[in-house]
């Protein structure tokens, strides 16, 4: 049986991290039976990170690693009917929501107009959860913004790099439901850890104006979520 271990969900959706809630769309959308663990604890994971797999004596890290891997393991054809040129777009594509990433965190745990919503909706939803460890990860994230550099851009800045990501991949998704076609792919499962944890979100950033004004990206976000169900 595969494991999965990521952070905890909010706001309906099963993981408040993008690339745990990819690996989750994907196992779902594969119809790979899985346990879904819930942890904020990496001391176990490969890499320090979540999210990752268990799956007999393997642990496997890394999103994009996980699903490479599950591949292999399981013989899963999805994406095995893409092009090289449509392989080269599905790279574009998660290298551009790695950048997005960033501009997503920082809206949470660094904008002071966005924090208190945030962290009362993590205090609410998880009760187990204390302010201190909330206040020791935005310490943490605060440095790690500084280093990566988006913590040295002014806020307009930060933000008009992560609307940029979003209306590429608008544009890249024209009138399709999904981006290779009429059926869902691990880069559509990647898509959505990223426009859900974004879109369902009651914290009303200008990633999330943004993406409420792209009728195509909204689309997509509710296609797949109605595809896991």
């Amino acid at each position: 049986m595969i494991t999965l271990f990521s952070y905890p969900g909010l706001y309906g959706l099963e993981d408040n991290n993008p690339y745990g809630l990819k690996i989750y769309a994907f196992l779902k959308l594969c119809r790979l039976p899985f346990d879904h663990r819930h942890t904020i604890d990496v001391q176990s994971a490969p890499r320090g990170q979540l999210p990752y797999v268990v799956d007999g004596e393997l642990a496997i890290g890394d999103s994009d690693a996980i699903i490479a891997y599950l591949k292999r393991r399981y013989e899963l054809t999805m994406d095995s009917g893409l092009s090289p040129q449509q392989r080269g777009q599905d790279l574009l594509i998660r290298r551009t929501l790695d950048d997005l990433y960033w501009v997503m965190s920082y809206s949470r745990w660094r904008d002071d107009r966005y924090w208190p919503t945030f962290r009362k909706a993590l205090l609410d939803t998880h009760p187990d959860v204390s302010p201190e460890q909330l206040e020791t990860a935005r310490q943490y994230n605060f440095q790690r913004y500084h280093y990566q550099g988006i913590g040295r851009y002014a806020p307009d800045d930060v933000y008009a790099r992560g609307v940029a990501d979003l209306e590429v991949v608008s544009e890249l998704l024209g009138d399709k439901d999904f981006v290779f076609g009429p059926n869902p792919g691990s880069v559509d499962a990647g898509l959505y850890g990223f426009l859900a944890n974004i879109y369902f979100y009651a914290i009303d950033t200008p990633l999330k104006q943004f993406l409420s004004s792209r009728r195509n990206l909204v689309r997509h976000c509710n296609a797949l979520r109605a595809e896991l169900a």
